[in-house]
């Protein structure tokens, strides 16, 4: 089982390395006559209304249906292969616990890979709802660098530390914490869109304030999904250790990505903040989370056994 779950790993690897190709050739590729004829967009409600882009494409006047050119071709590749990324990772994970008994929560290794399975999810799930593909130019290659740095570290499972030995809690733990990072690499990729855009001409992007929005409603789904990860985190700690916070720099690091991301909102929701000092933020936030995720590597603590 745990060989399965190594091919399934480096077979998703590969779709993800397919996925941010696809999406490049189909950003930077020459407009078509069809893009023209697109419809206009049509909005997010709320805010005054968010400008949402169906995609090139995807019909003429009148709301004919055209005939799909390159660009959406280029996209439907892009979606499928990181669908198939997506499930390749799940079987993954699937086949390692079945194989070792417990939640991707023992190493480096099994985490960084929950951690592109949430960056996955959470590209496909705003691809999804918002029609936001062009948010993958950036997703991609975060949840693509994960894999690869999966693959370069030991993934030998073995045995829990007594810490580790409560499975149900750390699973909801960590599960919550990749589904959280994933909606912070998502809300990261429309604050980078957001600085770019005024500088780049790539086909199909999003206006501005689409950008704004989507970053805001990600983070509105990242913060509340941190305040669970960090009460189960105290939790474990209490069961573990006898008390629900230490100090330790993993929760220290933990603790202020979700102090940033309380700014933002409350940034945002109480001041009013919008544009280029918003996107900084999510861009910051999500530097957080990455620090907190490799800090074993620069701190001891209670969370080191996790680390290489």
């Amino acid at each position: 089982m745990f060989q399965l779950s190594q091919y399934a790993l480096v077979a998703a690897t590969i779709l993800v390395a397919l996925g941010v190709a696809a999406t490049i050739a189909n950003l930077t590729r020459h407009p078509s006559r069809r893009d023209a004829l697109a419809p206009a967009p049509a909005t997010v409600g709320g805010g005054g209304g968010v400008a949402l882009h169906p995609g090139p494409g995807a019909g003429g006047p009148g709301g004919a249906v055209l005939p799909p050119d390159g660009g959406v071709r280029l996209a439907g590749y892009a979606s499928l292969v990181t669908g198939l990324a997506l499930l390749a990772l799940t079987l993954g994970l699937i086949f390692s616990a079945l194989a070792t008994g417990h939640g991707p929560f023992s190493n480096q290794h099994e985490f960084a890979v929950a951690f592109a399975w949430g960056i996955l999810a959470a590209n496909l799930f705003f691809e999804w709802r918002y029609h936001a593909r062009a948010l993958a130019i950036f997703v991609l290659p975060f949840a693509l660098a994960m894999l690869v740095y999966a693959v370069t570290i030991d993934a030998k499972p073995g045995p829990l530390v007594p810490a580790l030995q409560n499975s149900l809690l750390l699973t909801a733990h960590v599960f919550t914490a990749v589904l959280a990072y994933g909606a912070a690499a998502v809300a990261c990729a429309a604050g980078t869109l957001y600085l770019l855009a005024p500088h780049i001409r790539w086909h199909g992007m999003p206006k501005q304030s689409f950008l704004d929005e989507l970053g805001y409603r990600a983070v509105m789904i990242a913060f509340p999904l941190m305040t669970v990860m960090i009460i189960l985190g105290a939790i474990w700690a209490d069961v573990a250790w006898g008390h629900y916070w230490s100090w330790d720099p993993k929760e220290t690091a933990a603790l202020v990505t979700w102090l940033i991301y309380g700014a933002y909102l409350h940034a945002r929701v109480s001041r009013g903040w919008r544009g280029d000092r918003s996107a900084f933020l999510l861009i910051l936030g999500f530097a957080a989370v990455i620090f907190t995720f490799m800090g074993n590597y620069f701190f001891t603590g209670m969370h080191s056994y996790g680390g290489k």
